[in-house]
């Protein structure tokens, strides 16, 4: 089937409020929004949320930081994002095509930047380029921070081996089949990707969803599931599959059904000589 759009999902108010559970929940298993080991003691620290989204990173960072601190989003789109006279003062908006070089005056610009669940967005293939664009955004001694999905990881998990899984299990293969965005496996390889940039002090930091927020958190992805149904990505026989399977995935849900997925962040510093 033939790519329609850059982006799988609908840029609507249903999938904002799904990227602004998601965040809660990614907040949740690893307690924290920037890793322990980047410094933010620094009142004039410059930090960068690529594709920002709804802002959400950035506007639950901010009560975290000094105001004086500068946050930017960077965004191909702002249809997700409060409108401007909402955000902080200390933050901004700025468009960024990630495939492009990003411009001039952002060149060596930020102390930290931040990049979450592109796995649905980029190929393979992309990622060199888009690590050295990322590079090229940080200060000498700066720090970029990686987070996404193992999708490769993706196994089912049931409260009990009597649990029904059948539409659960169709429902993603049949989402998956026709568009390899939405079969990445690449999530393992950010390490090794982000040391041939040249970044070091690489840590990974690798965890998988506390059993307690399984259900929970397989809502947020069968929400995911609903509105990428409702793109437009799937031609109408497609489509009508899956809102079926969706119904009874959701059944499945009830009972103890989830799908499980390993999830990794990754930082790396640019040297300080860079």
């Amino acid at each position: 089937m033939a790519v329609k759009d850059e982006y799988v999902f609908p840029r609507d108010h249903l999938d904002n409020n799904r990227i602004n559970v998601q965040h809660y929940f990614w907040t949740r298993m690893y307690g924290y929004l920037l890793h322990p080991d980047i410094p933010t003691t620094s009142p004039t620290l410059k930090i960068a949320d690529v594709g920002t989204g709804t802002g959400i990173w950035l506007l639950d960072l901010c009560d975290q930081l000094p105001h004086s601190v500068q946050l930017d989003g960077l965004d191909i789109s702002f249809q997700a994002a409060p409108v401007k006279e909402r955000l902080p003062p200390n933050m901004a908006l700025r468009h960024w095509d990630i495939r492009t070089d990003p411009p001039e005056e952002l060149l060596g610009v930020y102390d930290v930047v931040h990049i979450r669940l592109f796995s649905w967005v980029l190929l393979a293939d992309e990622l060199p380029a888009v690590a050295g664009r990322l590079f090229k955004l940080l200060k000498p001694g700066g720090f970029l921070q990686w987070t996404e999905a193992d999708f490769g990881s993706r196994r089912t998990v049931k409260t009990s081996p009597a649990n029904k899984s059948d539409a659960t299990d169709q429902l993603w293969k049949l989402m998956e089949r026709d568009d390899e965005r939405i079969r990445p496996k690449w999530a393992p390889s950010i390490p090794a990707l982000l040391r041939d940039q040249g970044l070091e002090d690489i840590k990974a930091d690798v965890r998988d969803t506390p059993p307690h927020l399984l259900g929970p958190v397989q809502d947020c992805i069968l929400l995911s599931a609903e509105t990428i149904i409702r793109s437009g990505l799937f031609d109408d026989a497609v489509a009508n599959k899956l809102k079926h399977l969706l119904a009874e995935a959701v059944k499945e849900a009830r009972q103890g059904t989830c799908w499980e997925f390993t999830r990794w962040t990754v930082v790396g510093k640019k040297p300080a000589a860079a």
